[in-house]
């Protein structure tokens, strides 16, 4: 029993790890008081670009493992930042209704994806597919004597690079946000625009930065949907839905980073529920309901138990623009 939830745990950290970056992401852009729903959007643009960064990285240097994981961190990154900064200057400069742009986003997103996923696997052949050398730099890291402790070792160390990364990010958005002097100015923004402007606080600046850097994150959540999930191999639905997951996970927990950990774990639990808790004759649809379902009752659950401490940023959704106050 010990030994088939401590499988469970293992999984459920790497199926989450996506669910936490798309989160992290999101937060920081929602903090600023921007409502970008385009994260399933910039989630695919970081899907395509980093396998597509790391594909012509292996042609460009013959194969090299090493710069194309740089490659597909840095690719994926940008190409989130891209989505995000269509989104903020939309948003921001030309005044459009955030709900608008971001479903847009999505759709935009989505198809840049698919579009240039597809072109890649014309002229690669058939399909893209990374090599093996890259492919296995995104697999579980070696710790030596960590990863051989009896259960604390499997539990804690046994992870690719990536997941330390979003435990890493985690950590620090929850400190940048409130222990430094920028993350209280960017969250005095989020909540109060009008305020934060009277006080000096440039607020088109923390807003177009908090919202292209959360895109940034969001790209890197799509990036391990490709390259870890689908192990370096385009699939059109590699993101499937978990941008939308991540949204509703900033909900439930509450825009605080830390709470997004073990968000980002128990929903990715749920994704992978079916293979380690099999039920006879239950159908495997049902399964996959879960974290949709689940996702349905948290945000019924949120809604009723509503406290000024977790509620979302007072400005968020708002455009905001000097010359109306």
């Amino acid at each position: 029993m010990t030994f088939d939830f401590i499988k469970l745990f293992i999984a459920a950290v790497f199926a989450g790890t996506p669910l936490l970056l798309g989160t992290l992401g999101e937060i920081l852009t929602e903090k600023s008081g921007n409502l970008n729903l385009g994260v399933e959007g910039m989630m695919y643009m970081g899907a395509v670009s980093g396998l597509a960064g790391a594909y012509y990285t292996e042609i460009w240097f013959n194969g090299a493992g090493l710069p194309a994981v740089f490659a597909a961190l840095i690719f994926s990154f940008l190409a989130g930042c891209l989505g995000a900064l269509i989104y903020a200057f939309l948003t921001i400069s030309m005044r459009a209704d955030q709900n608008v742009t971001g479903l847009t986003l999505t759709i935009f997103g989505t198809g840049f994806a698919k579009f240039f996923g597809e072109l890649m696997g014309q002229k690669a052949g058939g399909y893209v597919k990374v090599a093996a050398k890259t492919a296995r730099s995104f697999g579980k890291l070696k710790l030596g004597g960590l990863s051989k402790i009896p259960v604390a070792g499997e539990l804690f160390f046994h992870y690719n690079f990536m997941v330390y990364l979003a435990l890493i990010l985690a950590l620090a958005l929850a400190f940048f946000l409130n222990r430094t002097r920028k993350g209280l100015n960017l969250q005095a923004v989020g909540e109060d625009p009008s305020t934060a402007d009277s006080a000096g606080i440039p607020v088109a600046r923390y807003r177009y930065i908090a919202t292209v850097l959360g895109g940034g994150i969001c790209g890197l959540g799509g990036m391990y949907m490709s390259m870890v999930n689908q192990k370096g191999i385009w699939v059109p639905e590699c993101v499937s839905g978990y941008g939308w997951l991540a949204v509703a996970l900033v909900i439930f927990s509450t825009w605080n980073p830390l709470r997004a950990l073990y968000c980002g774990l128990i929903f990715g639990g749920f994704t992978i529920l079916r293979m380690y808790v099999p039920v006879p004759g239950l159908a495997t649809q049902l399964y996959d309901m879960l974290p949709y379902v689940a996702t349905i009752l948290v945000l019924i659950a949120t809604s009723i138990r509503q406290s000024k401490e977790h509620r979302q940023p007072a400005g968020c959704g708002h455009n905001y623009f000097r010359e109306d106050r």
